[in-house]
């Protein structure tokens, strides 16, 4: 099995466990959404569209701070967090920019204990 199946059989087994979770199985912007609530902590009936997308940008800096890439930087007075990017991403085309995002979800739930 090379890394690439190990990507793909650990994404299907966090699809599975999080469809069970919520019983319906979740899409990469979906789960990118659920991470960027987890890190603005504060659960809302309703975002506004520029709300979600400012969730799933928390997200993706969240995830990437953990190899580095990103590090918080303040959080305003409305709560949300702002982060410094601290080096430049990896040069990766469309479907190797998804395996790199998967892997850094699959490190954030590992931490996480999910």
């Amino acid at each position: 099995m090379n890394l690439q199946d190990d990507l793909q059989v650990r994404w299907w087994n966090l699809e599975a466990k999080m469809t069970e979770r919520f019983g319906k199985k979740p899409d990469l912007e979906t789960i990118l959404f659920l991470i960027g609530i987890q890190e603005f902590g504060d659960i809302k009936e309703k975002f506004t569209k520029e709300q979600k997308q400012d969730l799933m940008h928390i997200a993706v800096c969240s995830l990437l701070a953990q190899s580095g890439y990103y590090e918080m930087d303040r959080v305003d007075e409305d709560g949300w967090p702002h982060f410094a990017q601290l080096k430049a991403l990896p040069e990766l085309n469309p479907k190797e920019q998804e395996d790199f995002i998967k892997d850094h979800v699959l490190l954030y739930f590992d931490k996480v204990g999910f």
